[in-house]
Protein backbone atom coordinates (compact mmCIF):
# COMPACT_ATOMS: atom_id res chain seq x y z
CA UNK A 1 0.00 0.00 0.00
CA UNK A 2 1.04 3.61 -0.82
CA UNK A 3 2.70 5.38 1.97
CA UNK A 4 1.24 8.55 0.64
CA UNK A 5 -2.49 6.94 0.20
CA UNK A 6 -5.54 8.29 2.53
CA UNK A 7 -6.97 5.58 5.06
CA UNK A 8 -10.07 5.40 6.61
CA UNK A 9 -10.70 3.49 9.47
CA UNK A 10 -13.55 2.33 11.13
CA UNK A 11 -13.97 0.79 14.40
CA UNK A 12 -16.39 -0.92 16.10
CA UNK A 13 -16.85 -2.38 19.92
CA UNK A 14 -14.32 -5.21 19.21
CA UNK A 15 -11.59 -3.33 19.47
CA UNK A 16 -12.22 -2.45 22.83
CA UNK A 17 -13.28 -5.40 24.32
CA UNK A 18 -9.75 -6.41 25.55
CA UNK A 19 -10.22 -3.65 27.37
CA UNK A 20 -12.85 -4.55 29.63
CA UNK A 21 -15.30 -2.62 27.80
CA UNK A 22 -18.25 -4.61 27.46
CA UNK A 23 -19.59 -5.26 24.05
CA UNK A 24 -23.35 -4.48 22.54
CA UNK A 25 -24.16 -7.53 20.48
CA UNK A 26 -22.68 -10.54 21.25
CA UNK A 27 -23.77 -13.33 23.40
CA UNK A 28 -24.29 -12.12 26.88
CA UNK A 29 -23.57 -8.68 25.71
CA UNK A 30 -25.52 -5.43 26.63
CA UNK A 31 -28.16 -5.92 24.62
CA UNK A 32 -28.74 -9.10 26.15
CA UNK A 33 -29.61 -7.86 29.40
CA UNK A 34 -30.98 -4.66 28.71
CA UNK A 35 -34.13 -3.38 26.04
CA UNK A 36 -32.59 -1.53 23.50
CA UNK A 37 -36.12 0.40 23.61
CA UNK A 38 -35.81 0.80 27.37
CA UNK A 39 -32.07 2.57 27.27
CA UNK A 40 -31.51 3.30 23.53
CA UNK A 41 -34.19 5.30 22.19
CA UNK A 42 -35.77 9.17 22.37
CA UNK A 43 -38.73 7.37 23.66
CA UNK A 44 -36.93 5.11 26.48
CA UNK A 45 -35.52 8.20 27.78
CA UNK A 46 -38.96 10.18 28.05
CA UNK A 47 -40.21 6.90 29.46
CA UNK A 48 -38.30 6.32 32.11
CA UNK A 49 -35.08 8.69 32.19
CA UNK A 50 -33.88 7.48 35.22
CA UNK A 51 -32.97 4.35 33.72
CA UNK A 52 -31.26 5.57 31.14
CA UNK A 53 -28.92 7.80 33.59
CA UNK A 54 -28.57 4.71 35.73
CA UNK A 55 -27.31 2.88 32.28
CA UNK A 56 -25.44 5.46 30.80
CA UNK A 57 -23.76 6.61 34.10
CA UNK A 58 -22.60 2.91 34.45
CA UNK A 59 -21.45 2.98 30.99
CA UNK A 60 -19.76 6.09 31.70
CA UNK A 61 -17.77 5.28 34.67
CA UNK A 62 -16.79 1.67 32.98
CA UNK A 63 -14.85 3.69 30.04
CA UNK A 64 -13.26 5.84 32.26
CA UNK A 65 -11.66 3.35 34.38
CA UNK A 66 -10.63 1.36 31.35
CA UNK A 67 -7.58 1.88 29.75
CA UNK A 68 -6.11 1.88 25.42
CA UNK A 69 -4.86 -1.74 24.69
CA UNK A 70 -2.38 -2.65 22.02
CA UNK A 71 -4.75 -1.96 19.23
CA UNK A 72 -5.59 1.78 20.21
CA UNK A 73 -2.03 2.35 20.51
CA UNK A 74 -1.42 0.75 16.99
CA UNK A 75 -4.03 3.03 14.95
CA UNK A 76 -2.55 6.18 17.15
CA UNK A 77 1.70 4.77 16.24
CA UNK A 78 -0.22 4.95 12.66
CA UNK A 79 -1.60 8.60 12.29
CA UNK A 80 1.59 9.54 13.38
CA UNK A 81 3.95 7.93 11.28
CA UNK A 82 1.96 6.99 7.82
CA UNK A 83 3.12 9.76 5.19
CA UNK A 84 -0.81 10.03 4.30
CA UNK A 85 -4.03 11.06 5.45
CA UNK A 86 -5.28 8.79 8.51
CA UNK A 87 -8.98 9.41 9.59
CA UNK A 88 -10.31 7.50 11.78
CA UNK A 89 -14.17 6.90 12.17
CA UNK A 90 -15.39 4.99 15.34
CA UNK A 91 -18.83 3.54 16.65
CA UNK A 92 -17.60 3.57 20.25
CA UNK A 93 -18.78 5.75 22.87
CA UNK A 94 -15.81 5.40 24.66
CA UNK A 95 -12.10 7.25 24.87
CA UNK A 96 -10.24 4.52 24.45
CA UNK A 97 -8.43 5.89 20.94
CA UNK A 98 -8.08 9.40 22.29
CA UNK A 99 -6.38 7.90 25.39
CA UNK A 100 -4.05 6.44 23.00
CA UNK A 101 -2.86 9.52 21.43
CA UNK A 102 -4.93 8.79 18.34
CA UNK A 103 -6.46 12.70 17.30
CA UNK A 104 -9.20 13.83 15.21
CA UNK A 105 -11.56 10.91 16.15
CA UNK A 106 -14.60 11.16 14.31
CA UNK A 107 -17.53 10.26 16.94
CA UNK A 108 -20.06 9.08 14.55
CA UNK A 109 -22.27 7.68 17.55
CA UNK A 110 -21.64 10.41 19.84
CA UNK A 111 -19.52 10.35 23.00
CA UNK A 112 -20.09 8.84 26.97
CA UNK A 113 -18.29 11.89 28.20
CA UNK A 114 -20.47 14.56 26.74
CA UNK A 115 -24.18 15.50 27.17
CA UNK A 116 -26.44 17.58 26.16
CA UNK A 117 -29.65 19.62 26.77
CA UNK A 118 -32.91 18.46 24.74
CA UNK A 119 -34.40 21.35 25.78
CA UNK A 120 -31.73 23.85 24.06
CA UNK A 121 -29.19 21.46 22.47
CA UNK A 122 -26.26 23.14 24.70
CA UNK A 123 -23.52 20.80 24.76
CA UNK A 124 -20.68 20.45 27.46
CA UNK A 125 -18.32 17.58 28.79
CA UNK A 126 -19.50 15.30 31.45
CA UNK A 127 -17.37 12.93 33.28
CA UNK A 128 -19.17 12.50 36.72
CA UNK A 129 -23.13 10.65 36.69
CA UNK A 130 -26.03 12.23 35.45
CA UNK A 131 -29.41 12.71 36.87
CA UNK A 132 -32.85 14.22 36.95
CA UNK A 133 -31.53 17.30 38.78
CA UNK A 134 -29.07 18.17 36.60
CA UNK A 135 -29.28 21.66 35.49
CA UNK A 136 -27.96 23.03 31.88
CA UNK A 137 -25.79 25.66 31.78
CA UNK A 138 -27.20 27.43 29.10
CA UNK A 139 -31.42 27.17 29.40
CA UNK A 140 -31.06 26.48 32.94
CA UNK A 141 -33.68 23.78 32.43
CA UNK A 142 -34.17 20.84 35.06
CA UNK A 143 -33.81 17.31 33.85
CA UNK A 144 -33.13 17.65 30.20
CA UNK A 145 -29.66 16.54 30.40
CA UNK A 146 -29.27 13.59 28.26
CA UNK A 147 -26.12 11.80 26.84
CA UNK A 148 -24.59 13.08 23.96
CA UNK A 149 -25.19 9.63 22.74
CA UNK A 150 -27.26 8.64 19.30
CA UNK A 151 -29.88 6.22 20.30
CA UNK A 152 -31.91 4.29 17.75
CA UNK A 153 -33.90 5.88 15.18
CA UNK A 154 -31.64 9.40 15.31
CA UNK A 155 -28.89 10.26 12.53
CA UNK A 156 -25.68 9.54 13.44
CA UNK A 157 -23.33 12.45 13.47
CA UNK A 158 -20.86 13.42 11.10
CA UNK A 159 -22.31 11.45 8.06
CA UNK A 160 -21.06 14.26 5.63
CA UNK A 161 -17.70 14.24 6.48
CA UNK A 162 -17.18 10.93 6.83
CA UNK A 163 -19.10 10.32 3.20
CA UNK A 164 -16.42 12.69 1.91
CA UNK A 165 -13.83 10.62 3.14
CA UNK A 166 -14.66 7.33 1.92
CA UNK A 167 -15.07 8.45 -1.29
CA UNK A 168 -11.69 9.95 -1.13
CA UNK A 169 -10.25 6.61 0.60
CA UNK A 170 -7.39 4.62 -0.79
CA UNK A 171 -7.63 1.92 1.89
CA UNK A 172 -10.68 1.49 4.13
CA UNK A 173 -10.01 -0.76 7.08
CA UNK A 174 -12.75 -1.97 9.77
CA UNK A 175 -11.58 -3.20 12.40
CA UNK A 176 -14.13 -5.07 15.63
CA UNK A 177 -17.52 -4.52 13.57
CA UNK A 178 -20.35 -6.91 13.49
CA UNK A 179 -21.21 -5.26 9.85
CA UNK A 180 -24.47 -5.49 11.33
CA UNK A 181 -25.55 -2.20 12.00
CA UNK A 182 -26.39 0.31 9.14
CA UNK A 183 -24.94 3.03 8.01
CA UNK A 184 -21.62 2.02 9.32
CA UNK A 185 -21.89 -1.44 7.91
CA UNK A 186 -22.43 0.16 4.12
CA UNK A 187 -19.27 2.18 4.75
CA UNK A 188 -17.45 -0.73 3.10
CA UNK A 189 -19.60 -1.13 -0.23
CA UNK A 190 -19.36 2.53 -0.41
CA UNK A 191 -15.21 2.52 -0.33
CA UNK A 192 -15.15 -0.19 -2.48
CA UNK A 193 -17.35 2.01 -4.92
CA UNK A 194 -14.86 4.77 -4.95
CA UNK A 195 -11.69 2.37 -5.44
CA UNK A 196 -10.42 1.81 -2.34
CA UNK A 197 -8.86 -1.59 -1.21
CA UNK A 198 -11.26 -2.94 1.57
CA UNK A 199 -9.49 -4.70 4.68
CA UNK A 200 -11.62 -6.18 8.02
CA UNK A 201 -9.61 -6.78 10.81
CA UNK A 202 -11.77 -8.79 13.27
CA UNK A 203 -12.38 -11.42 15.74
CA UNK A 204 -14.47 -13.62 12.87
CA UNK A 205 -15.80 -12.52 9.65
CA UNK A 206 -18.41 -9.82 10.01
CA UNK A 207 -22.19 -9.87 8.06
CA UNK A 208 -20.18 -7.96 5.86
CA UNK A 209 -17.20 -9.53 5.40
CA UNK A 210 -17.59 -10.80 1.70
CA UNK A 211 -17.69 -6.82 0.61
CA UNK A 212 -13.77 -7.15 1.27
CA UNK A 213 -10.79 -7.59 -0.45
CA UNK A 214 -8.68 -9.12 2.87
CA UNK A 215 -9.20 -9.72 6.10
CA UNK A 216 -6.95 -10.75 9.03
CA UNK A 217 -8.99 -12.76 11.67
CA UNK A 218 -7.77 -12.45 15.36
CA UNK A 219 -7.92 -10.81 18.87
CA UNK A 220 -7.46 -7.13 17.76
CA UNK A 221 -4.49 -6.89 20.27
CA UNK A 222 -2.67 -9.41 17.28
CA UNK A 223 -4.54 -8.65 14.29
CA UNK A 224 -4.12 -4.48 14.17
CA UNK A 225 -0.32 -4.07 15.86
CA UNK A 226 0.72 -6.85 13.04
CA UNK A 227 -1.51 -5.00 10.24
CA UNK A 228 -0.17 -1.15 11.05
CA UNK A 229 3.56 -2.78 11.18
CA UNK A 230 2.87 -3.39 7.64
CA UNK A 231 1.89 -0.37 6.61
CA UNK A 232 4.19 1.15 8.11
CA UNK A 233 7.01 -0.78 6.75
CA UNK A 234 5.55 -0.75 3.11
Amino acid sequence: MDKASSIVILTGAGISAESGIETFRDQGGLWARHRIEDVATPEGFARNPALVHSFYNERRRSGLAAKPNAAHRALARLQKEHAGRVILVTQNIDNLHEQAGSTGVIHMHGELTKVFCAACGARQDQLDDTSLKDICPACSAVGQMRPDIVWFGEIPYHMEMIQAALWEADVFISIGTSGAVYPAAGFVAEARSAGAETVELNLEPSAGSRFFSAARYGPATRVVPAFVEELIAA
